[in-house]
């Protein structure tokens, strides 16, 4: 049931920021897979994500499922920002080591957190040698951070272990052109809840 919960709250939040969006927050969508990576890999695990970020209150949230996973997970952030937009790699943005709270050891699993893009500590939310490499602020590097989301030079992986040491499911976040397509990817996340519940369910002792 909690699968079917996490689902619909997507369908919820997508409707009620839907009206919004044109103003004051700004949506990106990914699909993760292992062919997205760089180098590309053959995993047949697959995920969806998220980022929703109100440049208004200054916060990002993050959403993210994913399931079939070779290996058990080890990390996750979004890298910004690379030199050509959808392809390429580039330094982890985020939170190092990985999202605070994000589903580790694990081949299938769902994430929503939202952070503050102005933490009174840099580090709550951002990688800091991103914060030093974009004027040694916070302002500088939501800014960036931004910039590079609108550019389609950001993406959010996955990385797990022994084998995905440097990520094994990734994709470049694009932006939503209108609130019907976050619908739709909400609907595409209610289709991946019968595959993560049964994953989730064989990976607990």
């Amino acid at each position: 049931m909690k699968w079917m919960a996490f689902g619909l709250a997507l369908v919820a939040a997508a409707a009620v920021q839907a009206p919004v969006a044109r103003a004051t927050v700004l949506i990106f969508t990914a699909s993760l897979s292992g062919p997205n990576e760089s180098p590309p890999n053959a995993s047949p695990g697959i995920g969806n994500a998220i980022v929703t970020i109100d440049d208004v209150a200054d916060t990002m949230r993050v959403q993210v499922g994913f399931t079939g996973l070779l290996d058990k997970t080890s990390a996750s952030h979004i890298h910004c920002c690379t030199a050509v937009p959808g392809t390429g790699t580039a330094g982890v943005a985020t939170k190092t080591p990985t999202f605070p709270g994000f589903p580790l050891g694990m081949t299938s699993g769902t994430y929503d957190q939202t952070f503050d893009l102005l933490p009174v500590t840099p580090t709550d939310t951002y990688n800091a040698a991103f914060v030093t490499a974009n004027g040694g602020t916070v302002a500088g590097a939501e800014a960036a951070l931004i910039a590079g989301l609108e550019a389609g030079k950001a993406y959010l992986n996955i990385h797990s272990l022994p084998d995905f040491s440097g990520g094994e499911i990734r994709g470049f976040l694009a932006v939503v052109p209108e609130p019907s397509s976050l619908l739709l990817l909400a609907g595409a996340f209610l289709g991946m809840v019968p595959f993560v519940r049964r994953r989730y369910s064989a990976d607990r002792p």
